[in-house]
């Protein structure tokens, strides 16, 4: 295995522990509400607790990978994932529980900008939307397996034991950063020469593509999470069973998983990104679409779980590529800041026009249409980026 592939695995790992914890109060959720008397809605604002601090830390996040290097960054972040992770373990209050994942949530964002700009740093030039691709399919992967093992083991000893291996889970994490994880030799063709920290000092034309780039993703992201949270509702509405809806959007994760990468290895080895995109974009909102409307909505769904795949190695690929090293982990950062608003804003913008139609497909309808306003986002971009 080369240098930049062992590289790249220790950053799927570390990424795959981000998605284990944060998904770890859904896992556990039904012990949280028999043992502390909470509503679902306070579950629901401790699941988005882990997400929320990157709507105001993503870009001060950049400026500090910028200024002391991804590394000390990552480290610093899977700090505040551990303590942030015994803090809920040891929580005896629904405060204490929120404080635990607002620290592991803002370890999150610091660790999601520079695990980006790490796999650019090593793959810049070369297989990167590959790369791209896996790296990013190690969330949905660590979102998964913490469904699959944290609630039997709850089941088993306890709640607190369970949460216990998220922590475990960001320990080794970090441990394999500290020790395992090298920056690319000064020579490589992959990396350029990193310039000192700009600070604030960021060309007009970086602000634009961040911003452009930014959208479209949070965008792609919004539709994908509306997608996950409302599928089941409407396949309930449909006559499927609350195991059986929450079995086949689980699915559709689980292929996105292989997808995602897949589509990267598609886009280096044709090198079409401008057509797979369009295909990607329209092809899956048809397909969400369809859920609503076509026979066999669950047939639907998974394809949208396989065309989904073309987008996000691209996309994660547009910044590394446009932007030079001495300006990326601020331009993350930006595009960052622009992810987890989408994220924090769409389920809210969704559900409200489930409230205001009072149809169970009207979600679904909304994230396909989201879907296809990502590809104008997309095309913005390019236009921009040409403009030398």
């Amino acid at each position: 295995m080369s240098r930049r592939w062992a590289m790249l695995l220790v950053i799927f790992f570390t990424r795959l522990s981000m998605g284990f914890q944060f998904q770890s109060i859904a896992a556990l959720a039904p012990f949280l509400v028999t043992g502390f008397d909470l509503s679902y809605a306070q579950v629901g604002l401790l699941m988005g607790l882990f997400l929320l601090p990157g709507t105001v830390m993503a870009f001060p996040g950049g400026l500090l990978g910028q200024r002391f290097g991804s590394l000390r960054v990552t480290i610093a972040g899977l700090g505040l994932m551990v303590v942030g992770g015994m803090i809920v373990s040891y929580g005896g209050s629904f405060l204490t529980i929120a404080v635990g994942r607002t620290l592991g949530g803002i370890g999150g964002v610091l660790i999601n900008i520079m695990l980006a700009r790490m796999v650019a740093d090593w793959f810049r030039g070369r297989e990167i939307q590959t790369a791209m691709g896996l790296m990013l399919a190690a969330w949905p992967f660590g979102i998964a397996l913490s469904l699959v093992v944290l609630g039997p083991l709850a089941a088993a000893a306890t709640w607190r034991v369970a949460e216990y291996l998220t922590v475990a889970a960001a320990g080794l994490a970090l441990a394999l950063i500290a020790l395992g994880y090298r920056d690319p030799p000064a020579g490589d063709a992959a990396a350029e020469p990193a310039a000192p920290g700009p600070g604030l000092g960021v060309p007009a034309r970086v602000w634009t593509l961040a911003l452009s780039a930014g959208v479209a993703w949070a965008l792609l992201n919004a539709a994908i999470i509306v997608v996950a949270s409302f599928a089941p509702i409407f396949l309930m509405s449909r006559g499927a069973s609350v195991g059986e809806a929450g079995f086949l959007t689980g699915l559709a994760l689980w292929i996105s998983i292989v997808s995602v990468p897949l589509g990267g290895l598609v886009a280096d080895r044709t090198n079409r990104p401008r057509l797979q995109v369009a295909i990607g974009c329209l092809a899956t909102a048809v397909t969400i679409a369809a859920i609503t409307r076509a026979p066999l909505p669950a047939l639907w769904l998974m394809a949208s779980g396989v065309l989904v795949g073309l987008l996000p190695g691209i996309m994660m690929a547009l910044l590394p590529r446009a932007v030079r090293t001495e300006h990326l982990a601020t331009a993350l950062g930006i595009f960052y800041g622009l992810f987890y608003l989408g994220m924090a804003l769409s389920q809210t913008a969704a559900g409200f026009v489930r409230d205001v139609t009072g149809d169970p497909a009207m979600p679904l309808l909304f994230a396909a249409v989201l879907m296809a306003v990502t590809l104008p986002a997309v095309a913005l971009f390019w236009r921009i980026e040409r403009q030398v």
